[in-house]
């Protein structure tokens, strides 16, 4: 069985309610928005009616709010707060178009982010709204102009080209680093806790021609993110596989150190997706914008 929705109070007259009670008079309320005090009388009524009892009390030139009316105003305040910052996200800004691109969250932090500026131009002539979420948002329904895709081919109706590919290099922090060595073996590093996100495929592909085998074991230590399989290493939670070039910067800046010299080509790549037949001028030198950058 459906239930009806709630009824809703009159939204002209939440909205004189709410600049009333922020004003603390209805004339300086009627005065700011060109009506007689009759009128904000009246709408400020067809909300107590819809209530059932009412907002404000009269303290002399000028009005209180109730307890009812507090919570009343509060609950209303915040919504129109809330549905205000929805508008400003969506709300194409002026002088700029708008480009909107779908990314994984660590991609966003270890790689897009850093790199903002350059995307929009300097100065700016394209704005850039991420949607940055686990989830694929819909590039052909239009949730989004363009995606950053990892390792996944495009749907029907979508182009994909290779964004960047990947090198993966066995990496630990400083300190665990140095206590295994100068050229640790494979076999040493597989009695470490290897760090991982959810593919397991890549630790396996490493080690695939020493003879030794990959399997999930409870020393691991699993994360979704992959910045956080970063950030784990780096705190010496066990050896990770740096995916150069994204995770340059954690060698660059030693926070992460090499413990092996034996790089191999990740089979994944990082896909750029946009609608076939996409003739929209600044989606198309947003994505000739990132494959500059990416040296694509």
């Amino acid at each position: 069985m459906t239930m009806d929705p709630p009824s809703l109070p009159p939204l002209d007259g939440l909205r004189v309610a709410v600049l009333a009670a922020r004003m603390g008079s209805f004339s300086a309320a009627a005065q700011s928005l060109g009506l007689t005090h009759g009128a904000v009388s009246r709408r400020v009524a067809s909300v107590e009616s819809w209530l059932g009892t009412p907002l404000f009390t009269r303290a002399g030139r000028g009005v209180t709010l109730t307890p009812e009316g507090q919570r009343l105003i509060r609950t209303a305040e915040q919504a129109m707060d809330a549905i205000g910052r929805c508008a400003e996200q969506w709300r194409p800004h002026r002088g700029l178009q708008t480009v909107k691109v779908s990314v994984v969250p660590s991609l966003a932090r270890l790689w897009l982010l850093p790199r903002m500026r350059a995307l929009q131009g300097e100065p700016a002539d394209l704005r850039i709204d991420l949607d940055v979420e686990h989830s694929l948002a819909d590039v052909q329904g239009g949730q989004v102009d363009l995606a950053i895709r990892y390792g996944s081919t495009p749907g029907e109706g979508l182009d994909a080209c290779v964004l960047m590919r990947e090198r993966l290099l066995p990496v630990a922090s400083p300190e665990l680093a140095g206590s295994l060595g100068a050229r640790p073996k494979a076999a040493e590093l597989h009695r470490l806790p290897l760090v991982h996100d959810s593919d397991l495929r890549q630790w396996q592909l490493w080690f695939a021609d020493t003879g030794l085998r990959v399997r999930p074991r409870g020393l691991d230590r699993r994360f979704e993110d992959y910045d956080l399989v970063l950030l784990a290493a780096e705190q010496g939670l066990g050896v990770a596989l740096a995916r150069l070039p994204i995770a340059q910067a954690w060698l660059d800046a030693g926070r992460l150190v090499p413990v092996s010299t034996r790089r191999i080509d990740n089979p994944l790549a990082h896909q750029l997706v946009l609608r076939r037949g996409e003739s929209r001028e600044a989606v198309l030198e947003a994505a000739r914008r990132l494959r500059r950058l990416a040296g694509a």
